[in-house]
């Protein structure tokens, strides 16, 4: 039977030829667990045609959006995902006030496991063996030392290109991870090539879907300041 889900959006962020969505659902009496809407297609991203509201705007972080669904799908660690219903539009119901915010934050420890690392960054990945045993694959943080990287990376094997990361510490690690949140993108990869600080800035983190390389990714969705 289909039904609908009401989330705040805590992240739109790129996923192949479309989006991944993420927000937390809103309760009668609070804040529950995360959701993932996805669409029925293998790859599961979300079309610029499904995701819309009638007017035609894309979903924005911290908007309070009703999400038509037609089943539950969890698949391996991604526990959260829901099959949205592609023939409905979504429906905008409100938006969250910046200092509710901080009753949204999750308190993990570390960001799923700690000790495997990528080329460029730090702490940004997990082997499928042990991802597959993780019963969750969304978090909200308030990181510490926040920095966003932009720099050219790929220079020493051939491919080179512009890239974002963000550099934090959260819980006494160190992570240096890909932000994958298009607004972000598109704010500072118009920058130079540098380190830009954050304060008072909150980010989503996912732990992506398994590559063909046997990792799952731990990924920047969202980056979520008061000028987001």
């Amino acid at each position: 039977m289909n039904y609908v889900k009401k989330i705040i959006c805590m992240a739109n962020s790129r996923k192949q030829s479309g989006r991944c969505i993420a927000g937390k659902e809103v309760l009668p009496y609070g804040y529950g667990s995360w959701i993932r809407p996805i669409s029925a297609r293998p790859s599961a991203e979300v079309s610029e045609e499904e995701r819309r509201f009638e007017n035609g705007q894309d979903p924005r972080v911290l908007d309070i959006i009703d999400i038509p669904m037609i089943a539950a799908a969890p698949s391996l660690h991604q526990t959260e995902n829901h099959i949205i219903d592609a023939g409905c539009y979504w429906e905008k119901t409100g938006d969250l006030p910046w200092m509710e915010l901080k009753h949204l934050v999750d308190n993990p420890v570390p960001l799923w496991s700690n000790g495997d690392s990528t080329y460029y960054g730090l702490n940004d990945r997990v082997r499928l063996e042990l991802a597959s045993k993780m019963t969750n694959s969304l978090v909200l943080i308030e990181p510490d030392n926040l920095v966003v990287h932009v720099q050219t990376e790929g220079v020493e094997f051939g491919n080179p290109r512009r890239r974002i990361r963000a550099h934090f510490m959260y819980q006494g690690f160190n992570y240096i991870l890909v932000v994958t949140d298009p607004v972000a993108e598109q704010t500072f990869l118009a920058k130079a090539d540098g380190c830009y600080p954050l304060i008072d800035t909150y980010l989503c983190i996912s732990l992506g879907e398994p590559y063909t390389d046997g990792w799952c990714y731990k990924l920047v969705a969202a980056v979520i300041s008061k000028q987001s």
